[in-house]
């Protein structure tokens, strides 16, 4: 009973700082986010841009995907190769962003990265599913091999229990499915309720903290069992506490 009683007591206060954090006044100069750089566009394929280059310190994402210029998705290959020649972000460098400008813009001429994604998932509703379809698309669209290419676009794992957390690409989910005063909710097909939990550092140690994690390695079971535990709290928008549970993280505030 006590458990429950304590239980009870953390979601209350989440649901209270999902509340309190759903406005645009949580972003700024002091507390950066990636999502400030993608907001304005409400463009599938900048938000993915936007998601895959946030690792690391959070002024320094900013501060990159300030410099890059979106607008080259629609441009020749030639004008993103020049464009992009001096560019690099810690473990990538230029032919690596190069790449992935190539890679997107190759997609956005036949289909819509959420088609992509549909695909992969409709069968089960499966986001994994849809991701890794998505993965796969997208080497396709442009071979290109690099260690920071690997770690940019992610790989899809021989198995589900070697899978890392795939963060970013989780985050740019929510960023797309999800439609409140942060998330832009671009996307229709899938539903937010199958959404799982991008996590990471701030995350995972927040939520152990608040016993609503048992598992101790950072990976793909962990990601599904926090979702899992979220989901009890809200069955229709579990992913809904990502970004309060990340700033309490963040601000050590639990």
């Amino acid at each position: 009973m006590a458990h429950l009683f304590g239980i009870s007591l953390i979601k209350a206060r989440l649901d209270q700082e999902v509340k309190n954090r759903n406005t645009l006044t949580e972003f700024s100069q002091e507390k950066p986010d990636p999502l400030m750089v993608a907001l304005p566009y409400q463009d599938e394929a900048i938000a993915l841009i936007c998601a895959l280059f946030a690792y690391g310190n959070a002024k320094a994402i900013v501060k990159f995907l300030q410099s890059l210029d979106f607008s080259l998705l629609d441009q020749s290959e030639e004008n993103i190769t020049k464009a992009l020649s001096a560019h690099y972000y810690r473990f990538q460098k230029s032919e690596d962003i190069i790449a992935l400008f190539i890679a997107l813009k190759r997609l956005k001429a036949k289909h819509s990265i959420e088609d992509i994604f549909y695909e992969g998932y409709a069968k089960e509703q499966n986001i994994l599913d849809g991701l890794w379809h998505f993965i796969t698309a997208l080497k396709a669209s442009y071979p290109y091999e690099s260690r920071g290419y690997k770690f940019l676009i992610g790989s899809v794992p021989k198995t589900q229990a070697s899978a890392g957390a795939y963060k970013r690409y989780m985050m740019f989910l929510r960023w797309v499915v999800r439609k409140d005063n942060l998330d832009m909710g671009l996307w229709s097909k899938i539903d937010k309720k199958d959404l799982l939990m991008p996590l990471d550092t701030h995350t995972f140690h927040v939520s152990r903290r608040l016993g609503l994690l048992k598992r101790k390695s950072y990976d793909l079971k962990a990601v599904v069992e926090l979702t899992q535990t979220l989901r009890t709290f809200d069955a229709k928008d579990p992913i809904k506490y990502d970004f309060a549970l990340y700033r309490l993280g963040q601000e050590k505030l639990a």
